[in-house]
């Protein structure tokens, strides 16, 4: 029973306070945040937008000033398209600096359905007949003169002065074509998303060639999604998406292709095709030397246990392994599955190579031939990311985590490349989320705390202070009743390794009062949860949670990245999550002991995709911890997931171990409230696994919720707010035992471009 003192009645204005804790609300709230660099072509110079402004950085001079004239360009834009445009919501998108033999004053851009010319130095806006840079799924040439697209699976240019329009490829086929993605996961996304088609290939330096692949999934089983109220009428609609099971014989296979545009010429890669089970692998290629004397290739086998770095010659189609390093688990090429390879190719040949080998992650140093000649770092840390290299002194800059008390806190280091040398750039308790441009001696450093938004500063070579740039505040953030979550560490459930989470406090924390605890969770190998700086990964769920009076933890426990490969590695063969389940339960009591006001006996977890799934695991299987759940999206049953997923990160499938994979199997031990949210059209995870779920609980005669949002992919795009309020709904009914308020939540707004943080 809950006491009465401690129940929570809810407004609309409580609802609306937590609306506004979401992204991209909160992040509008401190614009300022993100600073998204937009590189000069010798990347002396960046310029990136702050709120409303476009700003010019040049590091060297130690300078940061307007891009343009922000007043004249307004007012020039009103007059020559016929829309009043303000300085401070200038409508521009696409905007291109360093024309090509322009001006260097001159910049382009597109606004009102048109391209548009600007000179800063002339203060003259002109209308332009050429054609725009690359749009959504398009690939545009380092010299701009050509865009690179998909039509009917062959690949395509066509030149920016829209003169010239051509195929590089003419024998797609149905399942067997070119420059696309696998269709699981993307086939009915992509659509729903707004893009038609999206071409993943790479133009080389001198703009001349383009490195793309072919897949084949011709033969593969197929699975199909049936859209029941089309948005333009009619009956329902059947989508067919080709999706083999972990374990099939019948996998995709791939081809590289290299394509240039002065000859027509198609060149297959030498070899047999390649079993193609990751999306990621699709880009996990390089042009190395100035003018594209050839192509890097990551390529990593079917169960994840080897990785190869080839080089393709351009020329006659030849590939040559270089590198080839295996493990008795999934060897990466950097800690994070959807972060670029750590992976430098130099100017001279040689290869920096990122390496788990000794148990962490660090960077090795190979020849052009793929001969070792050392280690550049080692220690119980691991390199998260190079920055830049300068090869002329023979340094490398790179952020590491584990160098701090908090081992997720990253710090800017720099280390010779024979392996002395090494400096702490940083030294502090600040995250640093630090870029390197593609030539310069600076950096871009990104600095934050849990309650301070990031400073952003260019840095040299020894961490002096070139630049400041932003030092955003949560003046508007904390007015709309936000707070920063506490950091803390506890002991996992086997009694001496640490872990760490966040706990945000409810709004209007009253400590005489006991509040219900929410486990806002995603557990899974491929992304730790938990970061020490400002933002969440999570669209600002947590702090909405906490604005409807939950106190919410987000915790990594045993299994998940950046720590060492024992930490990783304990999700290997364990999807199922016990061990990290056990670490969930161990910490939340433990801070249910240090914390009289949380209330351990009203637990509650939500997760999308791998959280969805590892909420019905807690309800079904700690039920007497876990008494309300909302799963979105959930793969209730790994066997039958993503091929690469399950091979890679849970290794062989047996029969004896298959169960561990099935959350089906617990379903009699349901003794909470739990409610299944799934999407019809769901690529990623098929809506099936939800249903087979339910089909498992009615089979045990337990009851249960579900939800299932016509129209909309893994990520509810469009109805993301309908799923949201759901969500909110379910667990102040279940967990304050209090009827939710009226209140609907407006359609989630789009990110920002210059939100968009890059990733890793």
């Amino acid at each position: 029973m809950i006491d009465p003192v401690d129940r929570i009645h809810l407004t609309d204005s409580d609802y609306a306070r937590a609306e506004q804790m979401l992204a991209p609300y909160r992040d509008r709230l401190v614009p300022q945040a993100a600073v998204v660099p937009q590189w000069s072509d010798e990347g002396a110079t960046f310029r990136y937008r702050s709120g409303t402004r476009h700003v010019q950085v040049d590091p060297a001079a130690g300078t940061r000033r307007d891009a343009f004239d922000h007043e004249r360009l307004a007012a020039a834009l009103s007059q020559a398209s016929g829309h009043a445009v303000e300085a401070d919501d200038l409508p521009l998108t696409s905007v291109e600096y360093e024309i090509p033999d322009r001006d260097p004053e001159v910049i382009r851009f597109s606004a009102f359905d048109a391209r548009w010319e600007w000179s800063d130095r002339t203060a003259t806006c002109t209308q332009m007949e050429d054609g725009p840079p690359a749009g959504p799924g398009e690939v545009e040439s380092p010299d701009r003169a050509w865009v690179a697209f998909r039509r009917d699976g062959n690949v395509w240019v066509r030149s920016r002065d829209g003169q010239q329009e051509f195929a590089l490829t003419d024998d797609a086929e149905p399942h067997w074509d070119y420059g696309g993605l696998l269709d699981a996961a993307t086939t009915v996304k992509l659509p729903l998303l707004g893009l038609d088609s999206v071409l993943v290939a790479a133009w080389s330096p001198d703009s001349t060639r383009l490195i793309t692949h072919r897949i084949d999934q011709r033969g593969l089983p197929e699975q199909v999604l049936v859209e029941a109220a089309p948005p333009a009428g009619g009956p329902p609609v059947a989508h067919r998406i080709r999706y083999p099971m972990p374990g099939d014989e019948a996998q995709a296979t791939m081809t590289w292709h290299v394509l240039d545009i002065r000859t027509g010429q198609n060149l297959a890669a030498s070899g047999e095709p390649e079993v193609l089970t990751s999306p990621y692998a699709l880009d996990r290629r390089w042009w190395s030397g100035a003018q594209g004397d050839a192509v890097h290739v990551l390529h990593q086998s079917r169960d994840g246990r080897t990785l190869e770095l080839r080089r393709l010659d351009p020329v006659t189609g030849a590939m040559t392994t270089l590198i080839t390093e295996t493990g008795c688990t999934r060897v990466d090429p950097s800690p994070y599955l959807h972060a670029p390879p750590v992976l430098r190719i130099l100017g001279s040949g040689e290869i920096l190579w990122w390496s788990q080998r000794d148990g962490w992650g660090h960077l090795y140093r190979y020849s052009s031939g793929g001969e070792l000649l050392g280690r550049i770092t080692e220690g119980q840390w691991l390199v998260r990311r190079v920055l830049r290299v300068d090869e002329e002194r023979a340094q490398v800059w790179f952020l590491a985590n584990g160098l701090h008390e908090d081992p997720y806190i990253r710090q800017i280091c720099r280390v010779d490349l024979d392996g002395g040398g090494f400096v702490r750039i940083t030294d502090d308790d600040l995250d640093h989320d630090a870029v390197g441009p593609p030539r310069g001696d600076y950096i871009l450093d990104r600095a934050s705390t849990l309650a301070r938004p990031p400073r952003a500063r260019v840095l040299g070579d020894d961490g002096h202070l070139l630049v400041a740039l932003e030092a955003p505040d949560t003046t508007s953030l904390e007015a709309a009743g936000w707070s920063p979550p506490e950091r803390f560490h506890t002991t996992a459930a086997d009694g001496h390794t640490p872990i760490y989470g966040l706990l945000w406090r409810p709004h209007g924390f009253d400590p005489a009062q006991r509040y219900p605890v929410v486990d806002h969770t995603y557990p899974g190998p491929n992304i730790h949860r938990a970061s020490p700086g400002f933002g969440d990964l999570f669209t600002g769920e947590p702090e909405a949670l906490a604005a409807l009076g939950f106190a919410v933890v987000a915790l990594d426990g045993r299994g998940t990245p950046v720590r060492s490969k024992a930490f990783l590695d304990h999700s290997y063969g364990d999807l199922g999550m016990a061990a990290a389940l056990d670490d969930h339960v161990a910490a939340l009591r433990e801070l249910g002991r240090r914390h009289s006001w949380l209330d351990t006996d009203r637990v509650g977890i939500t997760g999308h995709s791998g959280g969805g799934f590892f909420t019905a695991r807690a309800l079904l299987t700690r039920p007497d911890f876990f008494s309300v759940g909302v799963s979105q999206a959930g793969p209730h049953d790994f066997s039958m997931y993503l091929p690469f997923w399950v091979e890679h990160y849970h290794g062989e499938i047996t029969e004896e171990g298959r169960s561990a994979l099935l959350n089906t199997p617990h379903a009699g031990k349901l003794r909470g409230k739990l409610l299944l949210i799934d999407g019809e059209l769901d690529d990623n995870v098929l809506p099936h696994q939800g249903m087979r779920l339910v089909d498992a609980l009615i089979e045990a005669d337990v009851d249960v919720d579900m939800l299932v949002v016509p129209g909309v992919e893994h990520t509810f795009q469009g109805r993301f707010h309908y799923v949201m309020r759901r969500t909110w709904d379910y667990l102040v009914r279940h967990l304050h035992a209090t009827e939710p308020p009226s209140y609907r939540l407006a359609p989630f707004p789009p990110m920002p471009d210059w939100a968009v943080q890059p990733s890793g």
